[in-house]
């Protein structure tokens, strides 16, 4: 499956982990290259992956991804640099002045489902890199991968509380924290065996099969849970 993930030809204020020489071949080549490491690092996790079978199977030297990487590391941050500007891209698409704060968290949780079956390898390299075995990543990695996410939560549950949508009773930090969890379970269980079967067992089933049930029953706790008006009913 060609992800047509490439380096962007602007030039933007952001690290970059490549050589300047990776910039100037060609896309093609530069694609291929990095579809070839997505698939070798979802497949494999990173420590067992060996830049030189992604040489090989990507049709160049080792010398060559020599010149364009200082090393599997600098390989590595490239692919997740690149597999992070594809889900900016998503988010890019949600406006939080379109519809109500739920209108808002249902296009999240179904951009989430979308993304992890579109690039189901993407996700689990996402998923690797959230283990305690890629921690010396963490701190690279963590604040870019999560605070697009985070600050759109909170930009959102600001605009929900004033425009009288959901309660304020809560830290809108926590908040984001919480909705965001929610979310992360949801993506992770169409890419890892583990969390399928997971939901399996709180669902059963024949409900994990029905994922419009799902983003409903999840719509609808979160609707419940926050919503201004449930809450004076139950007042």
């Amino acid at each position: 499956m060609d992800l047509a993930i490439d380096i962007r030809e602007e030039e933007k204020s952001k690290e970059k982990f490549y050589k300047s020489t990776f910039g100037k071949i060609s896309k093609h080549r530069r694609q291929k290259i990095l579809n070839v490491a997505i698939s070798e690092f979802a497949a494999n996790g990173y420590t067992a992956t060996n830049i030189n079978i992604i040489s090989k199977k990507a049709g160049v030297s080792i010398g060559s991804m020599y010149s364009y990487f200082d090393s599997k590391e600098s390989l590595f941050l490239t692919v997740v640099d690149e597999c992070f500007h594809i889900l900016e891209k998503a988010l890019e698409e949600i406006d939080i002045n379109e519809g109500d704060f739920f209108h808002t968290f249902e296009k999240l949780l179904r951009i989430a489902k979308d993304y992890a079956l579109i690039y189901p390898e993407i996700n689990q390299i996402y998923i690797n890199i959230t283990t305690q075995s890629l921690s010396s990543f963490a701190d690279k990695l963590s604040f870019k991968l999560e605070s697009i996410t985070a600050n759109l939560y909170c930009e959102a549950i600001e605009k929900a509380r004033k425009d009288g949508i959901i309660t304020s009773d809560m830290d809108k930090k926590i908040l984001s924290f919480c909705l965001d969890n929610l979310i992360i379970m949801f993506q992770f269980s169409f890419a890892s065996d583990y969390y399928k079967e997971r939901m399996k067992v709180f669902l059963g089933s024949e409900t994990v099969d029905d994922t419009e049930k799902v983003i409903q029953g999840i719509l609808n706790f979160v609707r419940n849970s926050l919503s201004i008006t449930q809450k004076s009913k139950e007042n």
